[in-house]
């Protein structure tokens, strides 16, 4: 049966949605359109081009997440060299070596630029904070005057999984404006569930199934955040801001076809997790996805 997918952001979260995959796949689902946003842009991506929910697991298995903090070189003190490429550079890290991975294992498969791919079967959440607008890529580059089927799809991936102050935003020049940059981020930070992107016009239906992969509880079942000083309130902030803007087009129709995963205990920055942790995440992935398929029609 085919069906679309979206995946939202969680960093190293997303191992749960390998478990999720291999249910899909041994119950002959196939994703034909698929969105996603930050890690989820990633995971999107990857099985749009082709790769298995095996090969996925290699992938994500054998890489080195350390490898991604790739700093600017500086002959200053690391402290001090820290907090300038912060203030001047707006990130501690390039996201080069992010980019140029997923460029590699794109390739793989004989995918570079979005022209590469059927039209509309991949869209990829990230933030202009420039122009203060949720950003819909491809779709929505050529308000930057670029060619959507010339854009590098992992350049969009990269785009997607900037967080902020982690990695420096990247820049798109508006053709349309003389030039100008606009500075492109996470797109967790301002949809990090884009099921809304499958609605076609219509808040109720859907053109064909649609099935969403969340790492979170049922909205019903969220606990309430505690905020006790500055640094909860701000996490807070961050965490609201990322998803009320799709808790809006959640209501009870569209949240039987989610597939709720409820990873509380790993953080989506915990980048050094144990070949346990994997496996407790792929096996909740598993159970999850299992139990919403007994009892999900459309």
């Amino acid at each position: 049966m085919k069906v679309d997918g979206v995946f939202a952001g969680g960093g190293v979260k997303a191992f749960a949605f390998i478990g999720a995959l291999q249910v899909m796949e041994e119950k002959g689902f196939e994703f034909d359109r698929l969105a996603g946003t930050s890690a989820g842009s990633i995971i999107a991506a990857l099985i749009k081009v082709g790769y298995s929910s095996e090969e996925i697991y290699q992938l994500l298995d054998d890489l080195d997440i350390e490898s991604f903090k790739d700093e600017r070189m500086s002959f200053l003190p690391f402290t001090i060299t820290k907090w300038i490429h912060l203030y001047y550079r707006l990130g501690l890290y390039k996201g080069n070596a992010l980019e140029n991975w997923l460029r590699e294992v794109l390739e793989r498969k004989g995918v570079k630029t979005f022209g590469d791919l059927p039209h509309g079967s991949l869209r990829i959440i990230a933030s202009d904070l420039t122009k203060g607008k949720l950003l819909v890529l491809p779709d929505d580059l050529n308000k930057y005057g670029v060619i959507p089927e010339r854009f590098p799809v992992a350049r969009a991936i990269r785009m997607s999984c900037s967080i902020p102050y982690f990695f420096e935003p990247v820049k798109i020049y508006d053709r349309g404006s003389g030039g100008k940059a606009s500075y492109i981020v996470d797109g967790g930070l301002l949809s990090n569930f884009p099921m809304w992107l499958f609605m076609d016009g219509n808040p109720k239906r859907f053109r064909r199934p649609v099935i969403g992969f969340q790492l979170k509880p049922e909205l019903s079942e969220i606990p309430p955040k505690k905020i006790n000083n500055a640094v909860t309130m701000y996490r807070a902030l961050f965490e609201t801001m990322a998803s009320a803007h799709d808790i809006k087009y959640i209501d009870e129709d569209h949240a039987r076809n989610i597939v709720f995963i409820p990873v509380l205990n790993v953080k989506a920055t915990d980048f050094e997790l144990t070949e346990e942790q994997k496996e407790k995440l792929i096996v909740l992935g598993r159970e999850e996805t299992n139990h919403f398929l007994k009892k999900w029609c459309y």
